[in-house]
């Protein structure tokens, strides 16, 4: 069954270090297959590893991880060419679709050129749920800070725009990421955005946020505004422990 309402969970974390494998889902990422409603049947949950260049390390661990944890895994591949016939007809045919983290900057070009960005559009909207990490978080938004352009943090500011906010990811483990957020809101580069520690996550039901969660003790998530005078205001939000 789909969600029952679009729903998006971004986070800044998602996995953990596997006891038979390298990695296992994480809690965040067993609280997406949770919201997707699935009801008597396997989990169908489908990787779009597009900013890691369609790593083939990274989409063999997903299957690892997908085997414990008996979900029935899938992948969507952008390089070199798309590897199912009908992106859209795929997409709708799963539970949760799992965006995995690097170049945000070449995961939004490469969905764009390839149409992905409607077809996961499409999915959203039908229910399935949305989650990811790190790029795969900041790309549901209209935009954020990144590293895809070199190791000094930049602002993106085309993301898909599903959620009519910013994002903030890794804000407590890279020392750039807090200030640069917080400029980039007070300098109206960007929107009002939404922060998370690693660990942590954002959970929007259609464009409304309605919670953060975390799978890590002692972190947070923060809501960032602009203030008066080119300042940004931070509140923190202390995130329901999954």
């Amino acid at each position: 069954m789909p969600a029952d309402a679009p729903t998006i969970l971004a986070t800044s974390g998602g996995r953990k270090p596997g006891r038979f494998t390298r990695f296992e889902f994480g809690a965040l990422t067993e609280f997406a297959i949770e919201l997707s409603v699935v009801d008597g049947s396997t989990p169908r949950n489908c990787l779009l590893a597009t900013a890691v260049g369609d790593d083939a390390l990274t989409i063999a661990q997903f299957y690892d991880m997908a085997r414990v944890r008996g979900v029935q895994g899938s992948h969507v591949l952008s390089f070199p060419m798309p590897n199912v016939a009908d992106v859209t007809a795929h997409l709708l045919d799963q539970d949760v679709v799992w965006v995995f983290g690097g170049s945000v900057a070449g995961l939004l070009a490469m969905w764009r050129l390839l149409g992905y960005d409607d077809a996961l559009r499409t999915a959203w909207q039908a229910g399935v749920v949305l989650t990811g990490v790190s790029a795969g978080s900041i790309c549901w938004h209209t935009g954020g800070t990144t590293d895809s352009f070199g190791p000094d943090l930049q602002p993106i500011t085309n993301g898909l725009g599903f959620i009519p906010y910013a994002n903030g990811v890794h804000y407590d483990s890279e020392p750039q990421r807090r200030p640069l957020f917080q400029h980039l809101v007070a300098a109206g580069t960007l929107p009002t955005g939404y922060a998370t520690d690693d660990g942590v996550g954002l959970l929007y039901r259609d464009t409304d946020f309605v919670e953060a969660v975390t799978e890590v003790d002692g972190k947070a998530a923060y809501l960032v505004e602009r203030g008066e005078h080119g300042t940004a205001v931070e509140t923190r939000i202390d995130p329901r422990p999954l």
